[in-house]
């Protein structure tokens, strides 16, 4: 891989009973790990009994049947091993930001396992190709590796043409400038750097996979729903702890529950120590 490391690195991708990140459940994880010291790569693929049904939408896009996974280990019998091999790599995925890592976080959380992303760097894939050669991943491939994907949707298959792609974008985009939607020029974005890499492919001003919260333009965490849209989070919910309370007992994500103990938590401190 030709990406320059300072940190263990990660790339990810998972197939799952279906696309909701809440209710649904991995039925395979693949994972390769590189290494800032240039040891590895390392290569983890586990296929998981979800214990629910897969949808027939799911088994259509990834031909992952029930009879594949009955006498796989749960999640639950594999998370202290899952959760020990990332460590504290960063991760890079195709869709990843919105998907993979949201639903591994998920499942990681039920068994006690907290996947902390504060001090961690994404790399989406997917949207240096969104903002620089829209389409999908097989295309993606065949764009910058100029063949076809053997297995697409074989989640080991696609981690390796996902680090394939990024190989190709970094030598393809080198030096070359780019104007967004919004008519910005950004220069030289794609630059062979997990940080730059993590910074053009994440929406800064979104604090959640489920967009649940976003930063203001003074940099305050506010809601980005509901009727709380646009009011500062932890002044609204430590001094409503009813509707604290009801966000940590509804569906809202594992990283949303996260961080709203962590911004109550400090709140209260700083209006303690006052």
């Amino acid at each position: 891989m030709k990406l320059q490391l300072d940190n263990d690195i990660i790339f990810i991708d998972i197939e799952a009973t279906g696309l909701h990140v809440i209710r649904d459940r991995i039925i395979q994880l693949a994972m390769i790990k590189f290494s800032a010291d240039n040891s590895g790569p390392i290569e983890r693929n586990w296929l998981i009994n979800p214990g629910i049904p897969i949808s027939e939408e799911a088994m259509n896009v990834h031909g992952i049947k029930p009879s594949d996974v009955a006498n796989k280990p749960t999640f639950k019998q594999l998370a202290a091993e899952i959760f020990t091999f990332i460590g504290e790599a960063d991760f890079a995925g195709f869709h990843s930001n919105q998907f993979d890592i949201p639903i591994l976080m998920e499942e990681l959380a039920r068994y006690g396992f907290e996947l902390n992303l504060d001090n961690r760097r994404l790399i989406d894939v997917q949207r240096i190709f969104y903002k620089m050669e829209p389409r999908t991943l097989s295309a993606a491939y065949r764009y910058y590796c100029h063949e076809d994907i053997s297995d697409a949707h074989d989640a080991m298959m696609d981690v390796k043409a996902t680090i394939a792609v990024l190989d190709g974008q970094l030598e393809m985009y080198r030096d070359k400038d780019v104007t967004t939607e919004d008519g910005e020029l950004l220069t030289n974005p794609v630059k062979n750097n997990v940080a730059a890499l993590h910074e053009f492919t994440n929406d800064l001003r979104l604090v959640d996979a489920t967009q649940k919260l976003k930063y203001d333009i003074n940099g305050e965490i506010v809601f980005n729903f509901g009727i709380h849209r646009g009011l500062p989070v932890a002044k609204v919910l430590a001094e409503d702890k009813q509707y604290y309370h009801w966000m940590l007992n509804k569906e809202f994500s594992f990283q949303v529950k996260q961080i709203i103990r962590k911004l109550v938590t400090e709140y209260e401190k700083e209006q303690k120590a006052k």
